[in-house]
């Protein structure tokens, strides 16, 4: 009921004087223009569309304050990443005023879906998923696979991700309890004949029993409505019992058939007896195949998320009865390029609004800003309170932490099966040579990063990406002599690159080729640092800064004004799985020379013990790590160590220990 309220409210508003559009083309106005129109939005509830140089509608969004909302826009007050790149292509908006922030909320999930903006999360392939429906306005109601738009008078469930898992579940439900299909060509000719006369639906055994008995009908899983076998009120209570099994309501289910089953018996009619008998153990059987996840006959849908840059997977369980009865992936077309409550809400809004059986609690990983209108929109929705929970501990947590996982691989899935994953690597290439004015695609870039505490232990790393992947055959790491005592990430540089792109480095082939982009990790000064060493070196590779903060690469033809990739695209994505390797790979190396060092330190600073009792003491516990941990008592029982030394070793150890954590935390990035 409330789906059809709304439609019609929203029908109400898109044709009400309500709606205004404010266009600074049609007038000339500048963006200080588009600001001051701003000022005349009213401080209504209500949604607003922001609109590009064709009119296109590029996000939809809705506010309890809509000259607020929209201001923050304006002013820069929205942190979000694509914010800055959606203002850049805004060239007019529009508004539309309601009467409750609830009934904003239900306006632009119409308005969302009417128009697709590319700023709002949606579905990354938008395609129609499966739903399982019961045509409940007919006389008598058939079960359907569909993908169509939700009609009226049509109960659906779902949606389901694998079209072959929703077809086995219509084969199972009617194996259990007998229905028609809107498939079934008797059902059509019944149907045909009802609406020609409603009135046949009371007394349908005695005007279809000429007609006849289709297939189904014959093999029990058609009720036999073709042929007159049975009422329309003794066909409803079929439909019931197939919407509770659909809707997971098992237990319920399996009472009402053990009941059918004992009542036959009683009354002596053991053929409809071993009916309901074959109907259990056939629950019972599909029953095994569920995972029983809580100890309580819970009803929940459990929603994990996994983000990468410009993609987002995500899986659903839904819990009937503490039984995970189905579950759902998607793939969603925004990723890191938005904030995390921004995509749980689009999804919600999305899935919920599209027929998916609303439970009585909804789970996800972080609370929502505006959840209480979320949650007061699903209740209305589903006619009972439905609450949005995050778990922290417990069944709950756990069951989460299972469909992030699975959220994952659901991306993992789609880069498999798609050329995705290729074809934005092919954009990558091409955006980075266009961004930097590179002579040719970057089909060989070299990325070095210094790692460093306070000048010791000092390491630069070296990572090669062939074709946009990274190429581990080519990593190089290098100890760095020329610093010590003191960070000096300039001269560190300078002497890695000199090592790298020596004479004799670029002739040996284990090096590979020149590269086609050299990026050093740290912005301006580690540029300007390549730039001395290449001119020094005689060398013509193109090359560029990264800075750590704003993903900012400042280049020798611009170095005052940075290059600032777009938000979310292909390049971005691309610098920054490069510069990470690079950083992962520094600091590993660090930590080993470190660790090393740190070692062999440790057991010599220790009075009364030797190269004799330490290494006994190493032969002892094969590495560091097992002697760390090792107790007072069994570091006594080592030839050679009294306790009063295993005492002192202990303490020594776990002051090393200590030491560890905070150079550790001390480390440069």
């Amino acid at each position: 009921m409330e789906d059809k309220i709304s439609s019609q409210r929203y029908t109400e508003l898109l044709s009400s004087s309500e709606r205004v559009v404010l266009d600074d083309l049609e007038t000339g106005n500048s963006g200080l223009d588009l600001k001051a129109q701003i000022s005349q939005v009213p401080t209504d509830p209500g949604c607003y569309l922001w609109k590009g140089s064709r009119g296109e509608v590029l996000y939809v969004g809705k506010a309890k304050n809509l000259r607020a909302r929209m201001r923050q826009y304006i002013l820069g007050q929205d942190e979000r990443i694509k914010i800055p790149f959606l203002m850049e292509q805004v060239k007019s908006f529009e508004y539309i005023v309601v009467a409750s922030e609830h009934e904003a909320l239900v306006l632009e999930i119409n308005l969302i879906r009417q128009y697709m903006p590319p700023f709002n999360v949606d579905f990354r392939d938008d395609k129609s998923y499966p739903f399982i429906a019961i045509t409940e306005g007919d006389a008598f109601p058939a079960i359907k696979f569909t993908r169509e738009k939700h009609k009226a008078h049509t109960k659906y469930f779902g949606p389901y991700t694998n079209a072959h898992a929703a077809r086995e579940t219509i084969d199972l439900a009617r194996k259990i309890v007998p229905l028609c299909t809107a498939t079934c060509v008797e059902w059509k000719r019944v149907q045909r004949l009802l609406e020609a006369d409603p009135s046949l639906a009371d007394v349908a055994p005695l005007t279809l029993a000429t007609g006849r008995p289709c297939f189904d009908s014959s093999v029990g899983l058609g009720p036999g409505v073709c042929c007159g076998s049975i009422t329309a009120a003794e066909y409803h209570k079929n439909v019931a019992a197939i919407e509770r099994f659909l809707q997971g309501r098992r237990k319920e289910f399996e009472d009402a058939i053990t009941q059918e089953m004992q009542n036959a018996a009683l009354e002596l009619n053991f053929e409809k007896a071993a009916r309901c008998r074959d109907r259990l153990q056939l629950m019972t059987h599909t029953g095994q195949r569920q995972q029983v996840v809580f100890s309580a006959p819970i009803d929940i849908d459990v929603i994990g998320f996994f983000r990468e840059e410009t993609l987002a997977g995500v899986h659903v369980f839904a819990v009937r009865e503490g039984r995970v009865v189905r579950s759902c992936e998607f793939v969603l077309n925004k990723g890191l390029d938005v904030p995390q409550d921004d995509l749980m809400r689009g999804f919600i809004e999305r899935y919920y609004s599209e027929g998916a059986e609303i439970p009585h609690e909804v789970d996800i990983a972080e609370n929502l800003p505006d959840e209480e209108i979320i949650s007061q929109w699903l209740s209305q929705k589903r006619g009972h309170k439905v609450i949005l929970h995050v778990p922290k501990r417990g069944e709950k947590h756990n069951l989460l932490e299972l469909a992030e996982r699975n959220a994952r691989h659901t991306l993992l899935r789609f880069f498999m099966r798609t050329s995705y994953a290729d074809q934005r690597t092919n954009d990558a290439l091409l955006q980075l040579e266009s961004a930097l004015a590179l002579p040719e695609p970057p089909m060989r870039i070299e990325c070095f990063d210094i790692s460093t505490i306070h000048g010791k232990f000092t390491v630069a790393s070296m990572v090669v990406f062939t074709n946009g992947k990274p190429d581990k055959s080519q990593y190089r790491r290098f100890k760095i002599h020329s610093v010590t005592g003191e960070a000096n990430d300039f001269l560190s540089m300078q002497e890695v690159l000199g090592r790298r792109y020596s004479p004799q480095r670029m002739a040996d082939e284990r090096f590979g080729s020149k590269p086609d982009l050299l990026i050093v990790d740290g912005g301006k000064p580690q540029l300007t640092a390549a730039i001395s060493q290449l001119e020094e070196l005689g060398l013509d590779i193109p090359v560029a800064g990264l800075a750590k903060s704003d993903e900012e690469l400042f280049v020798p033809w611009s170095q005052d004004t940075p290059i600032v990739l777009p938000s979310g695209s292909a390049s971005l994505y691309l610098v920054k799985q490069v510069r990470d390797e690079s950083h992962r790979f520094a600091i590993t190396f660090h930590r080993e020379l470190r660790d090393k060092a740190m070692t062999v330190s440790v057991l010599d600073e220790i009075p009364g013990v030797g190269p004799s009792r330490k290494k006994a003491l190493l032969k002892s516990y094969g590495s560091m790590k097992r002697l760390r941990a090792a107790s007072v008592e069994e570091l006594a029982s080592v030839p050679g160590i009294s306790p009063q030394l295993a005492q002192t070793i202990w303490e020594t150890l776990r002051l090393w220990d200590d030491e560890r954590i905070r150079i550790a935390s001390l480390v440069e990035d």
